[in-house]
């Protein structure tokens, strides 16, 4: 937040309710309007953490970010800009029936309605906008996917005054605090699979999600940087593994070895190479891109990326 804007984040929430699509709309106690689940993004949160977290809070339901679907911007009273970032987020059956929604002084109810009534209905363009955007992947076939993401690892000590292996080096502890903020947004993707380079600055920097997930670190020299700088990477074998997997997973490394990871994403996928990829892999240290495949079709192109990097 700052003095001029206030930042949001929340999504379009959606399921398949006997074969046909629909999306959650919450109807808002104070505001008798009709509109879609977001929130102001708390001190520290990025902005992929508060869309879930605003999400479960409004609706009560867990849901794993999918696909960005845009960003609003309007006027508060306040004359404040406000900026709202949405994703598509898939409602499973088990997330619903856990859900502990009540009727409240926030929210006075919630709606399952097809996407074309929504557009008629939401009390707002600037979500009219965000559904229409919606409904352009629901139309391109890409509405389901998972994502790969690509992460560097957090600060390290400095190799200047390094005497050991440099895979030895560790985190700085500016990088132990990046390590730990990485955890929620990274978590709000769904991640299954962690894999990382064996260097101890890459390991320690997932082991913080490793513990909260529950989810073991699977190391490979294929994608570290000493094999790297010997020309011995490997990052086309790790990429064709994760797609066709077609599971959550990230993938931490280092500056260097990143644009071949990119590359490689783009390759399996059928992708056109631009210079967005060179964007998406110039990452400061404890930043992350998410790659968002198709799962039925991962071969038919990246349908996304979108990167993220900790405040602290």
């Amino acid at each position: 937040m700052t003095e001029t804007a206030v930042y949001a984040a929340g999504g379009v929430v959606w399921r398949f309710v006997d074969s046909k699509l629909r999306i959650l709309l919450i109807h808002r106690t104070q505001y008798r309007d009709l509109t879609l689940p977001k929130g102001k993004v708390d001190p520290g949160e990025m902005l992929a953490e508060t869309a879930v977290r605003e999400i479960f809070e409004e609706t009560g339901i867990a849901v794993n970010l999918g696909v960005p679907v845009g960003v609003s911007r309007y006027r508060m009273p306040s004359k404040k800009q406000k900026i709202v970032h949405y994703w598509a987020a898939e409602a499973t059956d088990e997330a619903i029936k856990a859900s502990a929604f009540v009727p409240n002084r926030e929210i006075a109810g919630l709606e399952w309605i097809s996407p074309k009534k929504a557009l008629k209905r939401l009390s707002y363009p600037v979500d009219v906008e965000i559904v229409e955007n919606f409904l352009r992947l629901v139309a391109d076939g890409v509405l389901q996917t998972f994502p790969i993401i690509v992460l560097r690892h957090a600060k390290a000590e400095p190799r200047e005054g390094w005497t050991d292996a440099d895979a030895a080096r560790p985190l700085h502890p500016r990088g132990k605090q990046q390590a730990k903020a990485i955890v929620g947004p990274l978590s709000a993707f769904g991640v299954r699979k962690i894999l990382s380079s064996p260097a101890v600055r890459c390991v320690k920097t997932v082991t913080p999600l490793s513990k909260s997930l529950g989810v073991g670190i699977s190391t490979t020299k294929l994608i570290s940087q000493d094999a790297w700088e010997v020309g011995r990477s490997d990052a086309r074998s790790v990429i064709g593994a994760r797609v066709r997997a077609r599971v959550p997973a990230v993938l931490c490394s280092h500056g260097p070895v990143l644009p071949e990871i990119l590359t490689e994403l783009a390759l399996a996928t059928g992708t056109l190479r631009g210079s967005y990829l060179g964007s998406a892999s110039a990452l400061e240290p404890g930043a992350f891109s998410v790659v968002h495949l198709s799962v039925h079709n991962p071969g038919s192109g990246i349908v996304a990326i979108e990167t993220h990097a900790p405040k602290v």
